[in-house]
C-alpha cells in the first residue's frame, strides 16, 4: 500500500462533503496539472491518503481510500486528464496543521513542506505513521 495526501479547499470540496458521499465515494476530479494527474495513475485500489483543508484551515482532517484506479476525469472532454476515486474512512480527531507539519525537523523533506501547491502529492510511510500518531489516529 502507498500513502497519499490529497488537497481541497474546503468551499470547494469539504471533508464534511466527502463523508456524505459514504461509501459510494466520489472521483477526485478538476485536478489539472500533470504531475498531480500522474501520481493519480500509480494509485492502487486500497492506497490511503490524508485529505487536506487548504487555504485558511491548512490542515490534515481527514483519512481516504482509493476505490477506483485512474480513469477519464467526467470533468472534462480533454483526453489528457484522469481521476482516481476516493472515500473517506476516519475523522483525524486532531487536525494536523501545516505549521505543525513544518515544525518536526522529521517532516522537512515532506512535499507538503517542500511543494505546498501541489494538489495530489505522495506520502511517505514514515511520514504517514508519524502524522496519524499526531492527530489520534491508530494506523
Amino acid at each position: 500500500m502507498r500513502y497519499w495526501l490529497f488537497k481541497s479547499e474546503p468551499d470547494t470540496w469539504s471533508w464534511q462533503n466527502q463523508l456524505d458521499k459514504a461509501e459510494f465515494g466520489e472521483e477526485w476530479d478538476g485536478v489539472r496539472n500533470y504531475q498531480a494527474r500522474n501520481f493519480m495513475r500509480e494509485m492502487k485500489v486500497g492506497d490511503q491518503g490524508f485529505f487536506y483543508h487548504s487555504q485558511k484551515e491548512k490542515a490534515v482532517v481527514g483519512i481516504v481510500e482509493v476505490i477506483a484506479e485512474a480513469h477519464p476525469d467526467s470533468s472534462t472532454d480533454d483526453p489528457r486528464w484522469e481521476c482516481v476515486d476516493i472515500k473517506a474512512i476516519a475523522t483525524v480527531p486532531n487536525p494536523v496543521t501545516l505549521d505543525t507539519i513544518k515544525a518536526d525537523p522529521q517532516l522537512a523533506e515532506m512535499v507538503l513542506v517542500r511543494n505546498s501547491r501541489l494538489s495530489v502529492q505522495p506520502v511517505s510511510e514514515d511520514e504517514w505513521n508519524l502524522i496519524t500518531a499526531m492527530g489520534g489516529i491508530n494506523s
